[in-house]
């Protein structure tokens, strides 16, 4: 194959669905994964439609569920394994809740989700990279990495454990010409924020009155700057904000009339 190859978890919408649209308008060719099979066959439609040049791979499967990672990466034809970017974007929040508070099975899906499952992903790619010499693990991190908020705490665990590992792999691999990438997003309003209020659209769409939040394009543009850069600079970690958004609970927002 020609064009250089990304796979991208949890590209049905959002964050992920952005890269794939990012990383197709510069001509990479893309394995799209996530859970529902029938929004990754529109995606790749709608992608091949409009960008002729590029090719599209469905690769449809729960990344919590390591059996099927591996026998979705293993069903690769030899071409399509070749993959020289990694986007591990899979992940999300459900609950506002207290820790003493919180959903014992909402919070098995996030910590299986956020953190086992870009495990399983970069297990999985990471050797095949090594032995052709050249590759790039992009995390989507996320400023509760960075200090916990009320009603967080667990999420916030997961992405401080992105850090963490993002950061072990760059050491694991310093010597060697990969690169390792954390991407760490402040309000970014894409349907990540609903899954956050289980559903309720009023709440996420509150969250966001009174300030202009990122996107899911402002967020693949950072991507694939981080990718694109030469060979010889490795971008270990970016964070990013709203203008008027300072930490992770420190905002200004204007009064709604």
């Amino acid at each position: 194959m020609d064009n250089r190859i990304v796979l991208i978890t949890g590209a049905s919408s959002g964050i992920g669905r952005a890269c794939a649209h990012k990383f197709a308008k510069e001509g990479w060719d893309l394995i799209l994964n996530a859970r529902d099979e029938a929004k990754l066959g529109e995606l790749r439609y709608e992608l091949e439609m409009e960008y002729p040049k590029i090719t599209v791979w469905k690769l449809p499967f729960d990344v919590r569920d390591r059996k099927q990672a591996q026998a979705a990466l293993e069903s690769l034809p030899p071409e399509w394994a070749m993959i020289d970017l990694l986007i591990n974007n899979a992940g999300l929040v459900i609950g506002v809740d207290k820790e003493f508070e919180g959903d014992l099975d909402e919070w098995d899906i996030m910590i299986d989700t956020n953190i086992k499952g870009l495990l399983a992903m970069t297990r999985l790619v990471v050797p095949g990279m090594l032995e052709r010499g050249q590759g790039h693990i992009i995390n989507i991190g996320s400023i509760a990495g960075d200090a916990a908020y009320p009603g967080g705490s667990v999420y916030c665990a997961t992405k401080a454990a992105v850090k963490a590992l993002s950061d072990g792999l760059r050491i694991d691999l310093v010597d060697t010409p990969l690169r390792v990438t954390n991407i760490k997003p402040g309000m970014v309003e894409t349907n990540f924020s609903v899954v956050r209020y289980r559903g309720d659209k009023e709440a996420a769409d509150n969250f966001y009155k009174g300030i202009r939040p990122l996107t899911g394009d402002d967020i693949a543009e950072t991507v694939y700057f981080a990718a694109s850069a030469p060979a010889h600079i490795q971008i270990a970690e970016v964070l990013l904000m709203p203008t008027n958004q300072a930490t992770g609970t420190i905002s200004y927002k204007k009064k709604q009339e």
